[in-house]
């Protein structure tokens, strides 16, 4: 018997909230499939700082997601991060994006996100 998931709809719309409460501008940047689609997490950090794709790894051995940057440790300009996910959504047309303004790099999905 598999477990119930929850629809990546159900899940960006729960994260855009929970910014939304906290102050943070977030937008759905590109909208995937609604059941199952892969989310990404595009943070812009700010003007002259750049940005930091986050792609969800999954470690089975203890059962959480783990968001590794996917640009690279340092932020990135826009127009390359940009690049990053048109060529991701190109391999995979059901991802979603969520875009995430926020200078100290907030990730909604985080542990210690609450």
């Amino acid at each position: 018997m598999t477990e119930a998931r929850l629809k990546s709809q159900v899940i960006v719309q729960s994260a855009i909230r929970r910014a939304s409460m906290r102050g943070i501008p977030a937008t759905v940047a590109r909208r995937g499939d609604d059941d199952a689609g892969a989310i990404y997490i595009k943070q812009n950090l700010g003007p002259g700082v750049g940005c930091t794709v986050l792609a969800p790894r999954r470690d089975y051995e203890r059962d959480v997601t783990l968001w590794r940057p996917a640009t690279g440790d340092a932020p990135v300009p826009e127009v390359d991060a940009d690049a990053y996910i048109e060529r991701e959504r190109r391999v995979d047309p059901d991802l979603w994006v969520l875009e995430i303004e926020d200078r100290d790099g907030w990730n909604p999905f985080a542990e210690d996100a609450s």
